[in-house]
């Protein structure tokens, strides 16, 4: 079986033409349209989306046109500071194109000042983007913290839109005017509120963002492979790092450090140079706790997003946090292969050994598929079984699988366990295919809708028969409709 199985993709990244056009057979024989199943293995088969960071100062409009570009209502949009998220990355569409988009706002603080604050979000957001639209409230103008990021913005020579925003009538369009003095061009007038001219804008997004790839995430030949090392502040990740560099490249200390540039790590392991993408740094003291964490969960994402494989540092010494759990789904959502490394582990006794096992089982019974290791950081204790985890995580993470010896798979699936009947029909899984990887993704074709329980089965046998360890599994099924597809 195993010989049927590759890693990576062939010359198209996706399936091969034989495969392709006798895949393309099998789906008209079954009355698919066919143009909407080549959409389908479009959408499923691109490599890593491209990144667009929104930012700019507090109270500019920045969740509220996040939510216009969205399309619902996603992030979080509140007047009072502090507002603390789970997630800062969200998936669009416009035009036929998606893209992620980072959002900075819902959040400001006076304790660091807010020119700092603005440029420490800045910072880390642009970080991780391909684009960047920049919102101005065209009602107040450009005021010095907003000369401050055109100056950040410059620095890292992204390429950025200028949103003029709060332009709610034509009244208001000579204030966007205005805003040409920024030296960053046309400023597009746009209402977030209400939508008005958001069109334009996005289209102008589109021109600033790379295409999608076609599965060629990663594949520079001879490139260091990239890892992030993540995890919440002072689980060690510092010391992590400095320990599998033999040498102190990173500061260790208990300071705030949110405005601090991030460094990416070259170090050599087992013979082989990786690439750590910095995460460490961001440490917390007691009255910017709600700050700290948001910037964690800001410099997590634009990590991730760099990344190809996320190694999740726990403290082993205290019990899995919600905030543990937060870091791990930011990996698996992004798509990333994920290794879990649980650290300080020769300060446990038998005791926590024993609850720390029950609580992996009932907290992280959802990543089972993640390679573990079992660390010390300032003990340097285990740090050679680090690499082979890294290495099992990313070979997972690019395996494909056959069309043809995935469809016997399905069909000795469907024979043995059938889907339970509902409402009197009994839906089948007909065929399917594997439109990309890096993470591996899965289009199932179906002739009725597939409830969550037998997804999630179709998944755990995946894993069974074919491996896939450290890697998430991306899994969509589309349903024959008789009267055209629904939207």
């Amino acid at each position: 079986m195993n010989d049927q199985i590759h890693s990576g993709g062939d010359e198209h990244g996706e399936l091969g033409d034989a495969e392709y056009a006798e895949f393309m057979e099998l789906a008209a024989q079954e009355g698919f349209d066919p143009a909407e199943v080549e959409g389908d293995l479009a959408a499923a088969g691109h490599g890593p989306l491209p990144v667009l960071a929104v930012v700019g100062r507090p109270n500019v409009g920045k969740s509220t046109l996040v939510n216009r570009i969205l399309g619902r209502r996603e992030a979080v949009v509140e007047d009072r500071p502090g507002v603390t998220r789970d997630r800062v990355t969200y998936e669009a569409e416009w035009s036929g194109r998606r893209f992620k988009v980072v959002d900075t706002g819902g959040w400001e603080q006076d304790v660091l000042g807010i020119d700092a604050s603005v440029a420490a979000q800045a910072e880390f957001a642009i970080e991780a983007a391909d684009a960047v639209v920049f919102v101005v409230d065209a009602t107040v103008g450009a005021t010095d913290t907003d000369e401050a990021v055109v100056k950040l913005l410059r620095r890292a020579g992204k390429p950025v839109v200028l949103c003029a925003n709060k332009v709610d009538g034509p009244s208001a369009e000579a204030d966007a005017a205005m805003l040409w003095s920024l030296g960053l061009g046309e400023p597009y007038a746009v209402s977030a509120l209400h939508g008005r001219g958001t069109g334009d804008m996005l289209d102008a997004v589109l021109e600033a963002l790379p295409e999608a790839p076609a599965q060629t995430f990663g594949a520079t030949v001879g490139g260091p492979r990239r890892i992030a090392l993540i995890g919440r502040p002072n689980v060690g990740k510092s010391s992590l790092l400095n320990k599998v560099a033999g040498e102190e490249r990173v500061v260790v200390n208990e300071m705030a450090g949110t405005t601090r540039d991030p460094v990416d790590e070259m170090i050599q392991l087992g013979g082989v140079t990786w690439k750590f993408v910095d995460t460490a740094g961001i440490r917390r003291r007691v009255h910017l706790q709600e700050g700290a964490d948001y910037y964690a969960s800001l410099r997590t994402a634009a990590a991730v997003e760099k990344a190809e494989v996320a190694v999740v540092l726990i403290d082993a010494s205290e019990s899995i946090s919600v905030q543990d759990q937060r870091i791990i789904s930011m990996a698996v959502e992004a798509g990333r292969a994920l290794v879990i490394a649980y650290n300080k582990w020769d300060t446990l006794d038998e005791e926590r050994r024993y609850y720390l096992e029950r609580e992996i089982e009932t907290e992280l019974g959802q990543i089972q598929w993640a390679p573990r290791v079992n660390v010390s950081a300032r003990t340097g204790r285990h740090m050679e079984k680090l690499v082979p985890a890294i290495e099992t995580a990313l070979a997972g993470w690019e395996t494909r699988v056959p069309t043809g010896r995935l469809n016997s798979f399905l069909g000795e699936i469907v024979a043995s366990h059938p889907h339970p009947i509902r409402g009197g029909k009994q839906p089948r899984i007909l065929f399917g295919t594997q439109a990309g990887t890096r993470p591996p993704r899965f289009v199932l074709f179906a002739s009725g809708f597939l409830e969550a329980g037998y997804r999630r089965f179709i998944e755990r046998r995946l894993r069974e028969e074919f491996g896939f360890e450290g890697t998430p599994l991306q899994v969509s099924v589309r349903v024959r409709e008789k009267r055209g597809r629904k939207k």
